[in-house]
């Protein structure tokens, strides 16, 4: 435990085998340095009455998400998670270069398979994914952008550096969580937030808006986007009604929109109006009755077709999930040295591909030791941490693995990074993760400055997700080193020997501004309309 003397920390303890971000031996890191000071000069009795305004304004704002059949306010911690600039130009490079990466992946499984001969790839890796659609197969995006939006999950490992857990390119949410966090935190910690030069959140709903209406069909000059919903009872809805009123267009569901001689149209009280750009929040499986499941009441009949006659864009496109199965995460390493000639700049989690008979005989042996994870789960289903499974459950996982060894992936525990946590009245060690989002519009990767940080609120507990209890914080992504005063810092550039400094970034205007993550089933076959389970990333 370290010795700085302060009410909240008296008995924090940062010296496990996590990195704490916020203390280093004794003593707070220098991103930290300013907002702990702030905490020594706020009562006790003043912090916990706005720890409690964050949650009551959450539940009357509706910022809630569903959990078991219940809908809870979105936990979120009065302490932000801070990242200096340096820190963020590092996950910002790294980012950008993934996403492209991704886009070519994609481009090239579904058009000229070149990876597939250049032995870059297994074909039978991208043709056996549950995520593969044949279907869309041949189908061209107007711009060429398929990743229109991601979601990269990070993690920081014992050392501190920030790895890849995990890519997220089909329908990834939780940035509304992004915004709606700036602003509370903001408002609760005024003082802290007056003292920092934080970068802003408040810009991504017009990136978004101006990458959906790049990427129209040819010859449209003024599109019709909408956000397409499975509905109220959807878990993420909040964040798709938020999206649509902060960019100015319709939220629409699948039973506004028709399809007629390969056009999309959607309803309206001065009847129908042709639709370009779907950015949809719908699984792939229920957008299209005619090629995917035809009991599905949240598509539309004809989308595919429509898509492939180029009259309308889905974003993001039908068929991304490929990229996101975590065995094709296994081989991003060599895919972005042979599309983009580069070294990865943020580097992944070890991980052994069960389907390999060599790996599979190493993890047989070592089933206590390691975290295992199905290749095509979300949420953190079916997750199993070795060192705190029963016999019993190892037992069943073992022949599990050998029945179905393709279905499942192995990677040692990371001891995901901490940052003090305000729990019953103290300050407490948590682990974390970070899910920075992009925005792809065809010319530029853009990458908003800060994400969503999930927290575990369950000490020891290294699953972040909410339907594991988890909660949430605002991230600060400090322009220069935090003050006002302070030059900007250098930026990261990659170069055939690896990445270095370059010229001062920029560090972007300045000012104040779910949770769940990759969304999960939506509705299940007997519910179609009815709610589903809540989003999530496994972490």
């Amino acid at each position: 435990m370290h010795n700085v003397t302060h009410p909240l920390f008296e008995s924090y303890d940062d010296e496990g085998p996590a990195y704490d971000e916020m203390f280093t031996g004794h003593a707070p890191r220098d991103p930290y340095a300013r907002l702990f000071a702030a905490l020594g000069d706020l009562p006790a009795r003043d912090l916990q009455s706005r720890v409690e305004g964050l949650q009551s304004s959450y539940l009357d704002q509706g910022v809630t998400f569903d959990i078991g059949g219940e809908e809870r306010a979105f936990p979120i911690d009065i302490l932000p998670r801070v990242i200096e600039q340096q820190q963020w130009a590092r996950i910002d490079l790294g980012v950008q270069q993934r996403v492209k990466a991704l886009e070519m992946f994609l481009a090239d499984i579904y058009g000229p398979g070149e990876a597939f001969r250049d032995g870059v790839i297994p074909r039978s890796v991208v043709t056996t994914s549950s995520h593969y659609t044949r279907e869309t197969f041949g189908i061209e995006p107007p711009n060429g952008v398929r990743v229109h939006v991601s979601g990269i999950d990070l993690i920081r490992d014992a050392e501190g550096e920030f790895r890849v857990l995990e890519d997220n390119v089909r329908v990834p949410s939780g940035v509304s969580y992004v915004m709606t966090n700036r602003r509370a935190i903001s408002t609760a910690l005024p003082e802290s937030f007056a003292q920092h030069r934080v970068r802003p959140v408040d810009s991504y709903p017009q990136r978004l808006l101006a990458a959906l209406r790049a990427a129209a069909p040819a010859g449209v000059v003024d599109p019709t986007v909408v956000v397409l919903t499975p509905g109220a009872y959807n878990g993420a809805y909040y964040e798709h009604a938020l999206l649509a009123r902060t960019m100015g267009v319709e939220l629409v569901e699948g039973r506004d929109l028709e399809c007629r001689r390969g056009r999309v149209v959607m309803r309206t009280t001065n009847g129908l109006q042709q639709v370009h750009v779907i950015y949809r929040r719908v699984d792939d499986e229920f957008l299209d009755p005619v090629h995917f499941r035809a009991d599905t009441l949240l598509g539309c009949p004809g989308l595919i077709n429509a898509a492939r006659a180029g009259n309308v864009t889905i974003a993001n496109a039908i068929g991304n999930g490929v990229a996101d199965d975590k065995l094709t995460y296994t081989y991003l390493p060599d895919l972005i040295r042979y599309y983009l000639s580069e070294e990865p700049v943020l580097a992944n989690v070890d991980t052994w591909r069960l389907g390999e008979a060599a790996h599979r005989e190493e993890v047989m042996d070592r089933l206590h030791e390691l975290v295992l994870k199905p290749v095509d789960g979300s949420g953190g289903k079916g997750i199993v941490i070795g060192p705190v499974a029963t016999a019993a459950e190892l037992d069943t996982l073992r022949a599990e693995v050998l029945k179905e060894p393709r279905s499942w992936i192995a990677q040692p525990v990371v001891q995901l990074s901490t940052v003090p946590t305000y729990i019953d009245g103290k300050m407490a060690p948590r682990h974390v993760d970070l899910r920075p989002f992009a925005v792809n519009d065809g010319d530029k990767v853009w990458v908003l400055p800060g994400g969503l940080t999930r927290v575990a609120l369950a000490e020891g507990e290294l699953i972040v997700n909410s339907s594991r209890g988890g909660g949430s914080k605002d991230t600060w992504v400090l322009a220069g080193s935090g003050t006002a005063v302070s030059p900007a810092p250098a930026r990261i550039e990659l170069t055939a020997s690896g990445p270095r400094e370059i010229a001062p970034l920029d560090s972007g205007p300045v000012g104040p501004g779910a949770p769940e993550q990759q969304q999960q089933q939506q509705q299940q076959a007997r519910e179609h309309a009815q709610a589903p389970s809540t989003d999530g990333a496994t972490c």
